[in-house]
């Protein structure tokens, strides 16, 4: 038989509706006969009352019949409240349980917080090491390595190949961002990190390119399997607060550089005043802190919400109930403890054939010609301007320390705003004019401060494009293999742009490098035509997916009745899916 009676409601009832509802299916011994309760609880918005309805079934009871009773049990509740200021109270339906309360806003705050402070704050460190590590080559070339290391007969491409070695290797390994998924964090994190610094640190040991060039494969090869970081912070945030946390931790990456030109600065003074030469002193000095930091991650990593040691047991729930509706392709229980282990074939055939991953891919190579040129080749830049080296190294740092700030800004309205193409056409066309006006300074005759300026938007450009293009990427796919799977062709394919990009500034075009600026001034540009396209056909996809919900009724899909009371605990679809524009 079906009845319901009332419970106090545990928080104000203004808060009911922060949350998407959930219906849960719990199995319970109640009878000899191994019977199952289902249970719906439903906050009613306008009051501070919430009303527990229980339908209970003996053994052997008919799931048709059983359905039909919990449907006149909540018809039953719906019109014994008509008279309380209907229109401002959102009924249950029986595909969602409107708004029924798991956790308050203060809880689900605190969660997020943690988070951000323990997790988020340690990856963007990691982050800066390994940008730290892999673009630090731009300052030890202006410090006297390529007269260390030239060769005989010398070769003026040397320092090109020791840059393209490391993306070829970066881009045969992206297939490791998979490893998220396969391999416990922690354990993950703290190799690859390891690696990274050890290798790093032996590049102060090269007697040669060749040997420099071997090194800086390895270094590929250990950096590749970090790329996935923002497709792992998934598994602890929501979609539309993804891309401000990728934006912290990319945005290491400028600050990474700020750091970089600063430190470099310092050591080559102090290189000058040692035995050793400034350039071994960089390598060894900015490699060796991720060694211990790898140790610190076995420790700070967690492989998912419910393993995060800074959480409560309470606090640990919150974690995986907030993210409950967030991929429902692959949830079939709000308990879920971890991300979803494993790779599902048919969502990795899907992601095969979207278009949406390959336009952001495109998006991504683009800019990357970009984002992995600048940072390498700066100090020889604003040398070739005109400046000694020691103020060079001191130069760099400034365009890279606005970028940092203006990523972060960025990404949070972004989130604030769910909004991704307005902020990428924005940037892409500035950076675009940035590099236009230093692409065309040798013909205009522009001022050293006028070429010095146009770096600032160039920057600041296409470090923003690259934080949101990323977001975007994990936003709009639906399931987390497919987020896996998205994420890896967007690495293998993006990441080909710094094959293009470390060959575009050679001596040869000093002092004012025309023809390098010039390709990413258009390839800026492209990005910015390219984000237009990919949002007409998200919106063109949103409507057809609107149009097929409101042909299947109000609650946007049919729900069999056996689906609902044979198969144990099971969750109603509350949300759904649509592509972020």
């Amino acid at each position: 038989m079906s009845s319901y009676h009332r419970v106090p409601s545990p928080v104000p009832s203004e808060s009911f509706a922060q949350t998407g509802a959930e219906f849960t299916l719990d199995d319970s011994d109640d009878d000899d006969n191994g019977g199952a309760a289902e249970d719906l609880r439903s906050a009613v918005g306008g009051g501070h009352e919430a009303y527990e309805l229980k339908a209970h079934r003996g053994g052997g009871g008919d799931p048709s019949r059983e359905a039909a009773s919990f449907r006149d049990a909540l018809d039953d509740h719906r019109h014994r409240h008509d008279h309380d200021a209907a229109s401002s109270v959102r009924r249950p339906s029986f595909a969602s349980a409107a708004s029924f309360q798991l956790y308050t806003p203060d809880e689900e705050q605190a969660v997020r917080r943690k988070f951000d402070r323990k997790l988020v704050l340690f990856v963007a460190l990691l982050y800066m090491l390994s940008f730290l590590d892999r673009s630090n080559i731009g300052n030890a070339r202006i410090a006297g390595m390529d007269e260390d290391l030239q060769t005989s007969p010398p070769r003026g491409d040397w320092y090109e190949w020791a840059l393209t070695a490391f993306y070829v290797s970066y881009i045969a390994f992206e297939w490791m961002s998979l490893l998220w998924k396969l391999v416990p964090a922690h354990v993950y994190v703290s190799v690859i990190v390891l690696s990274w610094g050890v290798i790093a640190s032996l590049q102060s040991v090269a007697v040669s390119y060749p040997m420099l060039i071997a090194l800086r494969v390895l270094l590929g090869i250990g950096e590749a399997g970090f790329t996935g970081i923002p497709f792992y912070l998934s598994f602890f945030f929501k979609r539309h607060e993804l891309a401000f946390r990728t934006a912290i931790f990319i945005s290491a990456a400028p600050l990474a550089t700020t750091f970089a030109s600063t430190l470099a600065w310092a050591i080559v003074k102090l290189g000058e005043m040692s035995p050793v030469a400034p350039w071994r002193l960089l390598f060894l000095l900015e490699g060796f802190p991720s060694v211990v930091v790898s140790v610190i991650a076995w420790h700070a990593i967690p492989d998912s919400p419910q393993t995060a040691a800074y959480l409560t047991k309470r606090e640990k729930k919150v974690a995986v109930l907030r993210l409950r509706n967030e991929k429902p392709a692959e949830s079939s229980s709000s308990s879920s403890s971890k991300p979803t282990s494993g790779l599902k074939g048919r969502d990795i055939l899907a992601v095969l054939c979207d278009p949406i991953v390959y336009l952001t891919a495109a998006m991504f190579f683009l800019s990357n010609m970009a984002y992995s040129s600048l940072p390498v080749f700066l100090p020889k830049i604003i040398y070739d301007m005109g400046f000694d080296r020691l103020s060079s190294q001191a130069l760099s740092a400034p365009p890279y320390f606005v970028a940092f700030v203006i990523v972060l800004f960025t990404a949070h309205m972004s989130d604030r705003r769910r909004a991704r193409t307005g902020p990428i056409i924005f940037h892409a066309l500035s950076s675009a004019l940035g590099y236009g006006v230093l692409a065309l300074s040798q013909v205009l005759q522009l001022p050293l401060w006028a070429r010095y300026i146009a770096i600032y938007p160039a920057a600041v450009g296409f470090f923003n494009v690259v934080t949101l293009v990323v977001a975007w990427n994990i936003n709009n796919q639906a399931s987390q293999t497919r987020q896996g799977g998205g994420f890896a062709i967007l690495q293998m394919i993006g990441q080909c742009g710094p094959l293009v990009g470390t060959r575009l500034y050679p001596d040869r075009d000093a002092p004012y490098y025309s023809r390098g600026m010039a390709v990413c001034a258009g390839a800026m540009f492209s990005v910015a035509v390219l984000a237009f396209i990919l949002r007409v056909y998200l919106r063109r996809q949103n409507r057809k997916m609107d149009q097929a919900e409101a042909e299947n009724g109000p609650d946007g899909m049919a729900l069999e009745e056996e689906g609902l009371v044979s198969h144990g605990r099971q969750r109603l679809p509350t949300e759904s899916f649509r592509y972020m524009l």
